[in-house]
């Protein structure tokens, strides 16, 4: 089980880790069974190979979701 202090440590280090890489549109904290995980958002399956199974004994998920593109404003 990790806590949650220690996943967000591991998701900082993936964080500088990954900032270059593309395909990777987002990298975030997740609960699983009983702890939390560093979950990262690719946009395909080759980024997601990328991506390390575990950071400093956190595991690491990854979802492929696509490119991830801002919601144009609305006017009114």
């Amino acid at each position: 089980m990790t806590d949650r202090a220690a996943a967000r440590a591991a998701k900082n280090a993936l964080a500088d880790r990954l900032s270059a890489q593309s395909g990777v549109v987002g990298i975030g904290l997740a609960r699983r069974d009983a702890g939390y995980v560093v979950k990262v958002d690719v946009a395909d399956a080759d980024a997601a190979g990328r991506v390390p199974r575990d950071v400093d004994g956190v595991r690491v998920v990854t979802e492929v979701v696509g490119a991830v593109r801002p919601l144009r404003s609305r006017t009114a």
